[in-house]
């Protein structure tokens, strides 16, 4: 968990480029060597491209990421001691961890780890190593890269050494080695087809040579409606941000903060022009900070990196933490601030300095002083940027939240006058930061509901989360009555029109979500709340539900059956696709048409569950492990569709090839029937 809040550390102070976000400047090959008969040497060797270098192993917990070696197989031997590198790393320190010694390497590093061998039949050992590279101006992400060693790389000289029982042998001097293939990562636009089909899964024995797995990119490409790799959701993300923007705006950190800027501007300069033209800048400021914030969170993690981070348990439990811990702060437990001495510092350098960086820099203090509040509107905005998968979303998300919070001042500075009639600070901010710990603690139970999800916990079912949503709605309603009162809370003397009005709809809320306990679908909030297949009891009966999760199981029996192949590729912490499956596929037409016509194949591509075998699978010329069940869907997506976005639709034979265009997010249900239409004609015909 430290390591997450560091790398999070690291996104706000490194600057790294797309290009480094993609490429990997470290090569590693990996040899088994003789040290005597029983005793051999795992040779890791790092050559890293020249301007980069590559961090020591065992860097302080507030450092950057350490060169980590991971053991997750081990048998026919034992480990002796831990990996040790073969020269001296380089020291150097940098103003982005004070008072840190930064061990690191240049050009090439080898480490060697020591194993006796004890059974020669069995030995086996694979893991993999997790590093990370940086120059003088980015860094990569943290990468993994998979190795292997094998009974077959042994000597002859121990084979038989081993068998008879004798003692050390002569090391010969053409020591059998194994080199793998070189890790680095050709960018790529698009995804290619699979070079090396999934070798080890079963094929299903139909009758006839047919490749499920096949590309079909090429054949979707030839409909203009495909919808290949383009992210749907940025819209979302944008008005989402805009909102969250707003509602940061009215917050206790940034209200009082609109006055007092604005008439600095106004009195700096006896010039109207040139104080507006500052305010203005002020606000450029502003988007530009949170701007870079996005991207620089992209160029640190990677789209890939943050959709698997959405699903992952430990990333989803940190966040519900903390999304509570800001809750009960905002409840008046405690304060939560930045330390002084930041803001005390920026205040100096803007005092210091004139111009365009002064203004900037004071665009930066607010940024922090504004922090208590805003932190955690931003935190779940970003999140829910993770989960979409796209490299530009945290870019997107944040781009509309800092325009939203920019534009009252500069409207402030072009009409002075407004600010005449702005109500003054007072318990009402107070009551906006508890109406937010509200609806942060209902958002926080999202967070659990996914991890809970993927890795099929079952400890927070539909009915579950309703409850708890409902609960937290009424005392919401309670509280904008003056019924419920925490400490830092003023006396409500009478209950105003807003605050009646905002009652009503939390009361309304509460209520429209009572049904959901006997299985209503409540397509308002599908988004956030579990499916409805974890309930344990619904009266509902219009939910459509999958017939198959398995890909081959799926295609088997439509071929039996003689039907069609919707594949619905989808993912529990996926919102959009909580959204289409309550918005249209509970449609009665749409329904009717999936139930009686197609196969159903539901494929999750965050499903945390293991995979009985590792499947080996080979990508952008680099060998890949699939270890779980969302891995296995999401390497089919993307090397047989060219895509990597949910949800995705796509409508198949059984053949495997597609029936007509693809499809993402719309809610437009006539769309979606007509896209169903065209593929069981386009069945048909072919049948």
């Amino acid at each position: 968990m430290k390591r997450y809040i560091l790398l999070i550390t690291c996104a706000l102070l490194c600057v790294c480029s797309t290009k480094a976000q993609m490429d990997n400047h470290v090569h590693w090959s990996f040899t088994l060597k003789d040290k005597d008969a029983t005793v051999k040497e795992l040779v890791f060797k790092a050559n890293i491209d020249k301007g980069w270098h590559l961090y020591d192993q065992n860097m302080p917990d507030d450092g950057p990421v350490p060169t980590e070696f991971s053991f997750e197989q081990v048998m026919g031997a034992e480990l002796i001691g831990k990996p040790r590198a073969g020269s001296k790393p380089s020291v150097a320190t940098s103003e982005f961890f004070p008072g840190i010694e930064l061990r690191s390497y240049e050009g090439s590093v080898t480490f060697v780890q020591q194993v006796r061998v004890i059974d020669k039949s069995k030995f086996h050992i694979n893991g993999y190593v997790r590093f990370m590279s940086c120059d003088d101006k980015s860094c990569t992400p943290p990468m993994n890269v998979d190795f292997e060693f094998t009974k077959q790389q042994l000597s002859t000289s121990t084979l038989n050494a081993s068998e008879k029982g004798e003692g050390p042998a002569t090391v010969l001097p053409d020591t059998k080695t194994k080199t793998l293939v070189d890790t680095g990562i050709t960018p790529s636009d698009t995804f290619p087809g699979i070079k090396d089909t999934l070798t080890l899964v079963n094929p299903v024995e139909t009758g006839d040579d047919i490749d499920w797995w096949a590309p079909v990119t090429a054949e979707l490409q030839t409909y203009e409606n495909h919808i290949g790799i383009k992210d749907m959701s940025w819209w979302y993300l944008f008005i989402a941000g805009f909102i969250g923007g707003l509602v940061a705006f009215l917050t206790p950190c940034v209200w009082p903060m609109v006055p007092m800027t604005v008439s600095f501007f106004l009195k700096r300069t006896k010039n109207r022009k040139k104080s507006i033209a500052d305010t203005l800048l002020y606000a450029v400021s502003i988007i530009v900070i949170y701007l870079l914030l996005g991207l620089l969170i992209t160029a640190i993690f990677g789209a890939s990196a943050l959709n698997e981070m959405s699903t992952n348990a430990i990333f989803n439990l940190f966040f519900f933490a903390l999304l509570v811990f800001f809750a009960i702060s905002f409840f008046g437990a405690f304060e939560i601030t930045l330390p002084a001495s930041w803001t005390n510092k920026l205040d100096k350098k803007a005092d210091a300095t004139t111009g365009i960086l002064s203004i900037f820099l004071m665009a930066f203090t607010l940024v922090l002083v504004s922090f208590s509040c805003t932190g955690p509107i931003i935190g779940t905005l970003l999140v829910e940027a993770a989960s979409s998968g796209s490299q530009l979303a945290p870019a997107v998300g944040m781009f509309g939240f800092a325009l939203a919070l920019s534009i009252p001042f500069a409207l402030f500075a072009l009409f002075p006058s407004w600010m005449q009639n702005l109500p003054k600070s007072g318990g009402w901010l107070n009551s906006v930061k508890v109406v937010l710990g509200f609806l942060e603690l209902a958002l926080a139970l999202k967070f659990l509901s996914v991890a809970d999800l993927a890795y099929h916990w079952r400890i927070l079912d539909r009915e579950v989360f309703l409850v708890l949503w409902i609960v937290i709605f009424i005392l919401l309603g309670f509280y904008l009555l003056g019924k419920v009162k925490f400490a830092h809370d003023s006396d409500v003397k009478y209950v105003s029109v807003p605050r009646l009005f905002l009652a009503i709809i939390s009361f309304a809320f509460a209520l429209y979500m009572v049904p959901g306990l006997w299985g209503a679908p409540l397509k308002a909030i599908s988004a956030f709340s579990p499916p409805l297949y974890t309930q344990d009891f619904s009266l509902y009966k219009g939910e459509v539900l999958p017939q198959f999760k398995d890909y081959e199981a799926g295609m088997e029996y439509a071929q039996k059956e003689g039907k069609a192949v919707l594949i619905d590729f989808t993912g529990y912490g996926c919102v959009n696709c909580r959204n289409m499956e309550a918005a249209v596929w509970t449609d009665p037409r749409v329904k009717s048409i999936i139930d009686n016509d197609y196969v159903l194949i539901s494929l999750y591509v965050d499903d945390k569950q293991p995979l009985p075998k590792v499947i080996e699978v080979e990508e952008f010329g680099k060998e890949y492990k699939l270890r779980t069940i969302g891995d296995k869907w999401s390497y089919l997506q993307r090397s047989k569709f060219g895509t990597n976005a949910q949800p995705y639709y796509v409508l198949l034979d059984n053949n495997g090839k597609p029936l007509g265009p693809s499809r993402a997010y719309d809610k437009d249900i006539e769309k979606y029937i007509s896209f169903l239409k065209t593929g069981l004609n386009e069945y048909r015909k072919n049948k």
